[in-house]
C-alpha cells in the first residue's frame, strides 16, 4: 500500500546525510534510509549509519553495489591511491567516485518506486562540494527531470544542504535537535574514524572548519550560521 507523505533519504552516517536524515523527520510522515557499501574504505559508515537509523526511528535498507567503486580509479576504494590532502587547481581531488551520486539516486529512485515514495532526499551542496561535480545544484535538477522521464514518475529530489557551508549545516543540525548525535555518532573522515575522525583528511577538516565557525559564532551570541534557512 503507497505510504502518503513517505520520503527515502540517501544515508550515508555523515554529517550531511545524518542532518538530512533529522530534517526529514521534521517534514515528512514516514523516513525510509538507503545506505550504499559501494567498496569503499571507511565501510565502518555503513554499520553506523545503520545505528543512527534505527535509534532515530525510521526504515533502514543497505545495498550492495560495488561497481560504482569499481568502474573508476579513486582513493576511497583503490587500496594503492594515495589521498589528496588539497584539491587540485583544475581537477577534481581524487577522493572524487566517478557517478556516485548518479548511481545513488538512481537506485534509489527505483527502490522508492517500488515502495510508493516521491520523495528523495540528498545531503549534497554546492556550497561545500569541494570540487565534486555531482553535487552541483544543476546536476540534481537535470537528474531529477531524467529519473521522472525513465520512470514516468513525479519525483522531488529535495536538497535541503545546497546552498549551506559546514558552519551552516552544524547550525541546522542543532536547531533540529541532532547536534550531538551528528558530533558523536557520525562518520565523515576518509580514514573511517568516526565522530572528529582524524583531523587531516579533507573531510575532516571541512567538517572540523565548519564546526569551528559555528561554536565561536554560539559564544559570540551572534545567532548566525543558518543564513535565513528555514528548518
Amino acid at each position: 500500500m503507497q505510504i502518503a507523505e513517505s520520503a527515502l533519504v540517501v544515508f550515508s552516517g555523515g554529517q550531511d546525510s545524518t542532518t538530512c536524515l533529522f530534517w526529514a523527520k521534521r517534514h515528512f510522515k514516514e523516513v525510509f534510509a538507503l545506505t550504499f557499501d559501494y567498496g569503499q574504505k571507511h565501510v565502518l559508515e555503513v554499520r553506523l549509519a545503520e545505528q543512527i537509523a534505527r535509534q532515530a526511528g525510521v526504515h533502514f535498507d543497505r545495498i550492495e553495489a560495488p561497481l560504482i567503486g569499481m568502474l573508476g580509479r579513486n582513493s576511497l576504494t583503490c587500496s594503492d591511491m594515495e589521498m589528496d590532502r588539497e584539491k587540485p587547481a583544475d581537477t577534481p581531488p581524487n577522493t572524487f567516485v566517478p557517478g556516485r551520486n548518479l548511481f545513488f539516486l538512481s537506485i534509489a529512485a527505483v527502490y522508492a518506486r517500488e515502495r510508493g515514495i516521491r520523495h528523495l532526499v540528498t545531503g549534497v551542496s554546492q556550497t561545500d562540494f569541494s570540487g565534486y561535480p555531482d553535487c552541483r545544484d544543476s546536476f540534481i535538477k537535470s537528474l531529477n527531470v531524467t529519473l521522472n522521464l525513465a520512470m514516468e514518475e513525479q519525483f522531488v529530489i529535495h536538497t535541503p544542504l545546497m546552498w549551506m557551508d559546514k558552519c551552516q549545516t552544524w547550525a541546522l543540525a542543532d536547531r533540529l535537535g541532532a547536534f550531538e548525535v551528528v558530533r558523536r555518532d557520525t562518520l565523515t573522515c576518509y580514514n573511517g574514524i568516526p565522530g572528529d575522525g582524524c583531523g587531516h583528511c579533507p573531510a575532516c577538516k571541512l567538517r572540523r572548519e565548519g564546526l569551528e565557525r559555528y561554536l565561536q559564532q554560539q559564544r559570540r551570541g551572534s545567532g548566525e550560521g543558518t543564513a535565513g534557512q528555514p528548518v
